[in-house]
């Protein structure tokens, strides 16, 4: 397994502290891979790599990775990724999943470099216009995020981290189809291939 340092901060970036704290302790990961990942793996996809945004310690990765896919993980939390190296390690998969600690806000994708662009727990508009450019002809964006309604249980999410009316679907290049929008419980989702 790799890790690839490019784009990660120091080590006292607000954002890593705090997540490393929530996986730090008595966290215990499941590693069940989330039902967008598990429904995008199974699709039609071409060849080439899956990228997974703010994976924490991801099941969906190890799915992918399963399959004989090459993945790069990306999250700002060198604790969740440590967790999902030494799954990978003990599953045998480490020689396909590249562990890139990074904060998205900096951190891009090769264009046109991905059979599969995967996030689950994140929003924010500028990483989904990177993640997009990112998807080779043929392959699919899988992108899920709380919507603004959310704030209203949940009051701790800035708005920033939560979808407008329309996203992501209206930020697809026209060169995507969508193939799925869809809202559950305080979240959307959206699926889309690049044509």
């Amino acid at each position: 397994m790799s890790s690839d340092r490019a784009g990660s901060g120091p080590d006292e970036q607000p954002d890593r502290l705090r997540w490393n704290a929530k996986y730090g302790g008595a966290f215990a990961p499941s590693f069940t891979p989330h039902p967008l990942a598990v429904r995008a793996l199974s699709m039609d996809l071409p060849d080439g790599p899956v990228a997974e945004l703010a994976c924490g310690p991801s099941g969906a990765a190890l799915l992918a990775a399963a399959t004989g896919r090459r993945v790069t993980a990306v999250d700002v939390s060198d604790v969740a990724l440590g967790m999902l190296g030494e799954a990978a390690r003990r599953r045998g998969l480490d020689q396909l999943i590249t562990l890139v600690p990074a904060d998205l806000a900096t951190w891009r994708p090769a264009a046109r470099s991905c059979a599969l662009v995967l996030c689950t727990g994140f929003w924010a508009a500028e990483v989904f216009t990177a993640a997009v450019h990112a998807v080779a002809a043929g392959g699919l964006v899988a992108w899920e995020a709380f919507t603004a309604e959310a704030r209203q249980s949940r009051p701790s999410l800035r708005p920033e981290w939560c979808l407008a009316p329309g996203e992501p679907a209206s930020l697809l290049p026209r060169d995507f189809t969508l193939l799925d929008d869809r809202e559950s419980g305080l979240k959307r989702q959206l699926l889309a291939r690049a044509r």
